[in-house]
């Protein structure tokens, strides 16, 4: 790092990436600063800088391998940070331990026989809530929280009829289940159902795909609607709606064609959403019918909502929102993207999938497909297509937004 760089960082004091310490603090407050970090973006520790921003310089001798003995026997899991000094101008020594976003959170600080999961939250490094312990345990890939149990759900809070449209049509399985006894085990193999506390339970993945009525039980499934006349949410809305029921569609496929008996959330979704998202054409056709002329993609719509389905993190408490406004459609899915996933990657056709049940059931029906690149394949280009406009992502730490533009 140069001087000059160095004297910048300095200059523009702390932040949630930049902490400032003496270098005679206590092992466990730079392992804590350290932790913080790394649970959300990684950053850099200054070593010989006083919280106002004065350089009081480095005054240990073997400070370095210091730093690392703290790495190895305080951080859990292991990071390896770059370690530099820099001298400046008037003799000073500013030690830089630098470390990038860690990919096997949570991060912990290991001391006095305990485990502390540390966040960063502007310029001070806090104790992780059991709600951002959650996130950061499924962001590592260490919690699945589709397979999480449902409290005060059995299997009678799912529809019979659609378990049995997938496991029979969908699946085309010839084994179906004969007892309640057979089909609680089918559920359980097929993560649908868990045991937890000596009781069968329905899953996050089983209740929000089959569930009679998921919002009961799980505040946050379902999907809210909402359509204004302006572009902004103005008082009154042209429409404001909570839709609950399982996610996916019973369909017949007796005769060879994919008819659909009764919809589930998505189709429920276009239908609702249809008159705000369209416009019956000035003329009529042959047939003396006005043709409905879409003002998005219909297929990317769809696309972004069912991305929205599958995609979002169930440790927020908070529904999907797509709102219509005069210009533009918002799709708000909760949650930050999983792993280390950027806007980048997703518009080049990566995958890193959060809910594997929910995205392997949509798969089956249909309701994606097989490749998952339809933010590539779909959104982008066809909305390009149609409106001539580039859609947008909007990625913060509490959601991803996908905006359709007129």
């Amino acid at each position: 790092m140069l001087k000059t760089e160095l004297l910048e960082l300095i200059a523009n004091g702390e932040n949630s990436g930049i902490e400032f310490k003496r270098d005679d603090i206590r092992p466990e407050q730079l392992a804590k600063e350290v932790v913080a970090m790394a649970n959300f973006q990684g950053g850099r520790v200054l070593l010989g800088v006083e919280d106002d921003g004065t350089v009081s310089s480095v005054q240990r001798p073997d400070l370095e391998e210091w730093v690392m003995n703290i790495f190895q026997n305080k951080i859990h899991p292991m990071i390896l940070p770059f370690y530099e000094e820099v001298k400046l101008d008037d003799g000073k020594t500013v030690a830089v331990v630098s470390f990038p976003i860690g990919i096997s959170k949570p991060y912990v600080l290991r001391h006095s026989g305990k485990e502390e999961i540390y966040i960063r939250v502007g310029t001070t490094s806090r104790l992780a809530t059991r709600e951002q312990q959650m996130r950061l345990f499924e962001l590592g890939g260490m919690l699945h929280t589709e397979v999480m149990p449902v409290p005060r759900t059995d299997m009678s809070c799912l529809d019979d009829a659609r378990l049995m449209n997938y496991i029979r049509d969908i699946l085309r399985d010839p084994d179906v289940p004969q007892s309640t006894e057979a089909w609680q085990a089918r559920l359980l193999g097929l993560g649908f159902l868990t045991e937890a506390a000596g009781n069968i339970c329905c899953t996050i993945a089983g209740l929000i795909l089959f569930g009679k009525n998921p919002r009961r039980y799980l505040k946050q499934a379902g999907l809210r609607m909402m359509a204004f006349q302006g572009d902004d949410k103005e008082y009154q809305a042209a429409l404001d709606e909570i839709i609950d029921g399982p996610m996916v569609g019973r369909w017949d496929i007796s005769n060879g064609d994919k008819q659909l008996v009764d919809g589930g959330i998505i189709e429920r979704f276009m239908e609702a959403m249809t008159p705000f998202i369209s416009q019956q054409s000035a003329d009529v056709n042959t047939e003396l019918r006005r043709e409905i002329q879409w003002l998005y993609a219909l297929e990317a719509v769809r696309e972004a909502l069912v991305n929205a389905l599958a995609h979002r993190d169930w440790t927020r408490f908070v529904e999907i929102e797509v709102s219509a406004y005069s210009n533009r459609l918002e799709i708000i899915s909760p949650g930050t993207l999983p792993n280390s996933m950027t806007i980048e990657k997703m518009k080049a056709g990566q995958r890193s999938p959060r809910n594997t049940i929910v995205m392997e059931v949509l798969r089956d029906y249909g309701y994606v497909d097989s490749r998952g690149m339809g933010v590539r394949t779909k959104i982008v280009p066809l909305t390009k297509a149609l409106t001539g406009k580039e859609p947008e992502f909007e990625l913060t730490e509490d959601y991803l937004k996908t905006v359709l533009y007129r």
